[in-house]
């Protein structure tokens, strides 16, 4: 019992500072956030669109774009991840929302990511823009962009109803699983 609290306790002590990293508890400016989401989410699709070249057409078909410029992810053995970001339509944002996700396997440390959803159908985003707390695998699949040699989207991919990029410093990320990641609103 001690053995296992004792690998459960650094994931539950890192998930509040996680946030308190990314979050402004104070009830400061609410416009200033959402000026500085909205930032990021500028610079998180620049960088998107120089990766792949076919990525800007797709966010210019898609009825929805929801961007998380920085995921924070961290932990030993049991990891949580915390992010805030926006949900674009016609290239204007419209809400706010945070990701949380907790993950168990052979993670140690800290990393950063960003996490594009493009959502391709009027159905897919209606359904995410009415739900009070959406997760990915549960609510929606959400199919993780696949880019050929050429730059472009396979075309499989390119038909889901909801199309994923993840993005490091490294470049666009690819088998990767979103399954279990939970979304829910910002109140800014």
């Amino acid at each position: 019992m001690h053995r296992r609290l004792f690998l459960v306790l650094p994931a539950v002590a890192l998930a509040p500072a996680l946030v308190a990293c990314t979050t402004n508890t104070s009830g400061s400016d609410a416009a200033a956030k959402r000026r500085e989401i909205d930032a990021g989410v500028d610079g998180t699709l620049s960088k998107l669109y120089a990766s792949a070249s076919s990525a800007q057409s797709l966010a210019q078909q898609a009825k929805g774009v929801l961007v998380f410029p920085k995921i924070l992810a961290g932990g030993f053995i049991v990891g949580a991840e915390y992010g805030e970001g926006a949900l674009r339509v016609n290239n204007a944002p419209v809400a706010y929302y945070r990701t949380t996700t907790a993950s168990f396997g052979l993670l140690a440390g800290v990393q950063s990511k960003a996490l594009v959803m493009m959502f391709m159908t009027d159905d897919a985003l209606r359904k995410f823009q009415e739900s009070k707390g959406w997760t990915a695998g549960v609510d929606g699949s959400v199919a993780l962009a696949t880019i050929g040699a050429n730059g472009q989207v396979d075309t499989n991919t390119a038909r889901a109803p909801i199309i994923g990029f993840v993005l490091t410093n490294a470049g666009l990320m690819a088998n990767l699983s979103l399954e279990g990641t939970k979304i829910g609103k910002l109140d800014i």
